[in-house]
């Protein structure tokens, strides 16, 4: 037996399953699935397996896992396989059932801890490829508080057709673009034949790629596997590395709470606001945070946008996948641009056990020349990041913005008011949705949806319909990380429990200005407190289920809409 995993063994587990004839059940239990005499005192480690065909996302993650149970097994180590769940963003996109996907992040955290707690793990690493694996495992992770490490499953490589590249989000954009006539319909099902030729998370910088490298960045994903392709043997490689390094934290007893640090979160946000991330890693970081019982708000992100360049050309508004940015360097070459500049606190310590700056003392510090997947420092796509917290009238508590690809950050137009994502898709592909107007969806939040679902098909129908640049949109639901364009979401308070989003009526005047971060209803105020005096909140659309609880447990979007 290893010295590691003597010595991690008789810090918590094995005291519990050997001493004692009391015990003898315990053990018993244990050598059914696999324990001889010489396993009681190793460390036993749970591997959180999100093994799912429900979404090509999870579509490989038991070997993954397999690869880590492995690896653990080989430096003294008990693994011990369980399963969580996933659903698909994509396929649920634009029904009532997407309604679930961050209730899912809850069930992801609530899941791993029961099992984690449950049976006393020494460790645990937690494999995932959908949006929602990540947060709920690092949620989980940060409750816990013994060592783990998170295992990316890796994205997707780009489809190709007619000389583009090809994600999931090009098949929401060719509804609208096939309805506005500008594509045909052979052109229509080519796109969606190809636009997700196999394995992985959606390939752009949308949700999932933006929390693996968020979580890379953190310090609880190996360095350069954030942007891995799922399909590539590297991918595995890098699992079965991960089981090594959760067995030398177990040694070291480094927990992930002596990773996830204020300064981490602030790293994490550094390298989302430089590669153009999705807003989603606002909602999935503050609720992260709270887990680990550390202090961050919307005014962080807002603080450290206002520093941090976007470096990286990547879709949804730009030009390149994933798989891209891991060619030319990965997120340790946007780290280390920062690191070079002051951006990033280098003496975080990592699931490497070693800190941020001795893990890039290797990586390049300038992108590669010939290419522009990654932009020089002083010639960035954008000077600042482009993930804006706006406040006004309209959201005290703040809303998320992303004007990526939008050339003029303001606008004022006339509301044009819907409660259901459904009405919403339907008016903008009926063409009752002109430039100018700023559409309010409503009651999509936490607790009004409930579940607070991304709004994806409308959005990326108005970009099909060539109006992304000239049609506001403003909602207390989410975005999809495939969302670009004048969108606002995340308002808070939500309509549900009054927020003065419930107070806006069919053409009222709206401004939006990312520039003043400003989200205002240019109504009088005696107005609105007349209106609030006449409002009364409707009934929640669930009374019983997994929904309706979530809807009486879950907080604000601007506190990360945790359920404890």
């Amino acid at each position: 037996m290893s010295q590691s995993a003597g010595k991690a063994g008789l810090n918590r587990r094995s005291r519990v399953v050997t001493e004692g004839d009391q015990r003898a059940p315990n053990r018993a239990m244990l050598r059914a699935v696999g324990f001889a005499d010489e396993d009681f005192g190793k460390p036993i480690v749970g591997v959180a397996n999100g093994q799912s065909n429900i979404t090509p996302c999870n579509a490989g993650l038991g070997e993954l896992a397999e690869g880590t149970a492995s690896a653990i097994r080989k430096a003294g180590g008990m693994p011990q396989l369980f399963g969580t769940i996933t659903v698909s963003d994509g396929i649920s996109m634009g029904t009532e059932g997407m309604k679930c996907s961050l209730v899912s992040r809850e069930v992801i955290a609530d899941s791993i801890e029961t099992v984690c707690r449950a049976q006393s793990l020494d460790g645990v690493i937690a494999i995932g490829g959908c949006d929602k694996n990540m947060p709920g495992a690092l949620i989980a992770l940060a409750r816990l508080n013994i060592p783990g490490v998170f295992v990316y499953g890796g994205t997707i490589k780009p489809g190709h057709y007619a000389g583009k590249d090809l994600t999931v989000v090009s098949i929401f954009e060719a509804v609208g673009e096939y309805d506005a006539g500008r594509i045909s319909r052979h052109d229509f099902c080519e796109i969606e034949r190809r636009a997700c030729p196999g394995k992985g998370a959606c390939g752009g910088m949308y949700t999932a790629n933006t929390m693996s490298s968020a979580f890379e960045a953190i310090g609880m994903s190996l360095p350069y596997s954030s942007s891995m392709a799922a399909e590539d043997q590297e991918k595995l490689d890098s699992a079965v590395e991960s089981g090594r390094s959760l067995m030398k934290l177990i040694e070291l007893d480094l927990k992930p709470r002596d990773i996830l640090t204020r300064q981490a979160f602030e790293n994490a946000i550094s390298v989302v606001m430089a590669i153009g991330g999705s807003t989603n890693a606002v909602l999935h970081l503050l609720a992260i945070a709270h887990a680990a019982e550390v202090e961050l708000t919307l005014d962080d992100f807002e603080r450290i946008r206002g520093r941090v360049p976007q470096l990286a050309d990547l879709k949804p508004a730009g030009a390149y996948v994933a798989a891209d940015l891991h060619r030319v360097g990965g997120i340790p070459l946007i780290m280390k641009m920062l690191l070079q500049q002051g951006l990033l606190h280098g003496d975080c310590l990592t699931l490497t056990g070693k800190t941020v700056a001795q893990n890039l003392a290797k990586a390049p510090a300038q992108p590669p020349a010939g290419q522009d997947v990654v932009l020089p420092f002083d010639k960035p796509k954008y000077a600042t990041g482009q993930m804006t917290i706006l406040r006004g009238n309209l959201a005290p508590e703040g809303g998320v913005a992303k004007t990526s690809g939008v050339e003029v950050p303001h606008m004022m137009g006339p509301a044009r008011i819907f409660e259901s994502e459904e009405d919403c898709l339907e008016a903008i592909l009926d063409d009752r949705i002109g430039a100018g107007d700023v559409i309010v969806l409503r009651y999509e939040g936490p607790k009004g949806g409930p579940g607070m679902r991304e709004m994806l098909a409308p959005t990326s129908a108005i970009i099909g319909k060539g109006l992304g640049g000239s049609v506001g949109f403003i909602t207390d639901g989410r975005f999809s990380g495939g969302t670009f364009g004048m969108v606002v979401g995340h308002v808070a308070p939500e309509a549900q429990v009054g927020g003065p989003i419930a107070l806006v009526q069919e053409g009222d005047s709206i401004t939006i200005d990312a520039e003043k971060r400003l989200l205002q209803l240019n109504v009088e105020p005696a107005e609105l407190e007349r209106r609030r005096s006449e409002w009364k909140a409707p009934p929640i659309k669930y009374r019983s289920g997994v929904l309706a609880k979530y809807a009486k447990l879950v907080s604000s979007a601007s506190n990360g809409a945790v359920t404890d």
